[in-house]
């Protein structure tokens, strides 16, 4: 998962939370909604950080904590994110994301700066993603599914991408590559539209600051 960084809400939505009996289903400007969350994210999904489109169909407004749950919150732009399809139509056990999630609720929030969300994550080798809060580690696997083959596979390409770029500085300059050229890397992986997985790079170039200091 990745930070995001809540942006300015459509005024379709400001305006129509003005409405008496207000409801997010009948809020009509999704398209601006979508558009608006797909720009502020990178055009990655807000869990799994695969590609997403702000055309209908492409792309799920996901509430972080429920509708059914926490109907006060369904038109709080704060609490909406942009998420995959998820696998929707397929079997649940291969379902991630929104789609797998429902209506449960989840520990952290990637859009809320005090939950700190890169640091609640890790990732390994293989494309595994784990969490050292025994409790957000259960809900990734079971309430997001996000250890699925497919998205392991995913984030060891992402892994092994950066890891060859580092192996090959290293070999270039016979040496491993100084901290300043490693930043510029993890700048332009941040860059938008973000590539596919690319938290998954930065973690690894992170990892391999932090053991020169």
């Amino acid at each position: 998962m990745r930070q995001i960084v809540k942006g300015q809400e459509p005024a379709s939505l400001i305006a129509y939370r003005k409405t008496p009996g207000c409801n997010y289903d009948d809020y009509r400007e999704k398209e601006e909604l979508r558009d608006a969350l797909v720009a502020e994210q990178g055009a990655i999904c807000c869990y799994c950080m695969g590609r997403i489109e702000s055309a209908w169909g492409s792309m799920k407004i996901e509430h972080w904590r429920s509708q059914t749950g926490h109907p006060t919150e369904q038109l709080k732009y704060q609490n909406l994110l942009g998420g995959c399809t998820g696998g929707e139509g397929l079997p649940q056990h291969l379902q991630h994301c929104d789609t797998r999630k429902g209506n449960a609720d989840l520990h952290w929030n990637p859009a809320n700066p005090m939950h700190h969300i890169e640091t609640r994550v890790k990732y390994t080798l293989d494309g595994a993603i784990s969490s050292p809060d025994p409790a957000f580690d259960t809900q990734l696997n079971e309430v997001l599914n996000l250890n699925l083959p497919q998205l392991k596979n995913n984030r060891k390409g992402a892994w092994d991408s950066a890891l060859k770029w580092w192996k090959d500085e290293k070999n270039k300059l016979h040496a491993p590559p100084p901290r300043e050229r490693i930043e510029q890397i993890m700048i332009r992986l941040s860059s938008t539209p973000l590539s596919p997985f690319c938290q998954v790079a930065i973690y690894l170039l992170r990892e391999k600051i932090a053991r020169m200091a």
